[in-house]
């Protein structure tokens, strides 16, 4: 059964049908539903073929207007979108619409299409907008250079780790790296080091697990031979705070 309190109410055909049966004209009723291009399930229209589980049977006309939708950056108005997939007029556009909606609300989909002042625009649910930002915010992550990579390779497997000891193994100034890896929410300070100075210790973050799909530092690869001689199998690293534990 729908969640219709998370996708929305179901198709409005039976509302439309109760209004229609104040006109005593048969032919007007018709008109109304063939205008929303909201039928029987099952039934085929102008515009396609609404299935009875919700499924959309699309001819061309409605997949250029998805289409459409699908590639613009921004809301596009309905008389655009009418001349860009080649549709009668913005009523068709509206009615196509109409059909897509009822066909995603009734089949869960991700999707739907918005009226904004300025457009229609293809939208995600609402509902999927915390999922997004935490994928977004992983696969943005995800694209590193080569020097952030191979700074981050050290931290993971030598944590906790100075700014010293990285230089000290990749041969170069590595301040950059550490902050750059430090604002995409991969690394952070771990704790100070006991020697002169007490620098900063470095250690990745639970973000850093779940971007890389691991469970555990000890699912890195070759991390039990690759550890820093004399660490432990769980470095002592700082635990983790608030906003780390929700980033994840």
């Amino acid at each position: 059964m729908q969640d219709r309190s998370t996708f929305g109410p179901w198709n409005s055909r039976h509302d439309l049908l109760r209004y229609s049966c104040t006109t005593d004209d048969r032919n007007e009723r018709e008109r109304l539903i063939r205008r929303l291009a909201i039928n029987r399930p099952g039934s085929q229209n102008g515009s396609g073929i609404l299935q009875a589980d919700g499924t959309l049977v699309r001819t061309l006309r409605i997949a250029r207007l998805e289409a459409a939708l699908l590639i613009s950056e921004s809301a596009v108005p309905a008389r655009k979108l009418a001349q860009s997939a080649r549709l009668i007029d913005a009523r068709e556009v509206q009615q196509i619409i109409a059909l897509l909606n009822e066909s995603y609300d009734r089949t869960r989909s991700a999707f739907r299409i918005e009226q904004t002042a300025a457009g229609y625009v293809l939208m995600t649910r609402a509902a999927l907008a915390p999922w997004l930002d935490r994928l977004h915010n992983r696969q943005a992550a995800a694209r590193l250079s080569a020097p952030m990579m191979e700074t981050l390779t050290i931290i993971a497997y030598q944590q906790p780790v100075t700014r010293a000891d990285v230089e000290a193994i990749r041969g170069v100034q590595s301040a950059e790296m550490i902050r750059q890896l430090m604002d995409k929410g991969l690394i952070r300070i771990a704790g100070e080091d006991d020697s002169l100075g007490r620098p900063f210790l470095y250690g990745t973050t639970k973000l850093f697990l779940t971007t890389f799909a691991l469970r555990h530092l000890e699912d890195l690869p070759g991390y039990a031979t690759l550890r820093k001689p004399g660490r432990g199998s769980e470095p002592a690293l700082l635990p983790f705070s608030e906003d780390e534990e929700a980033a994840a």
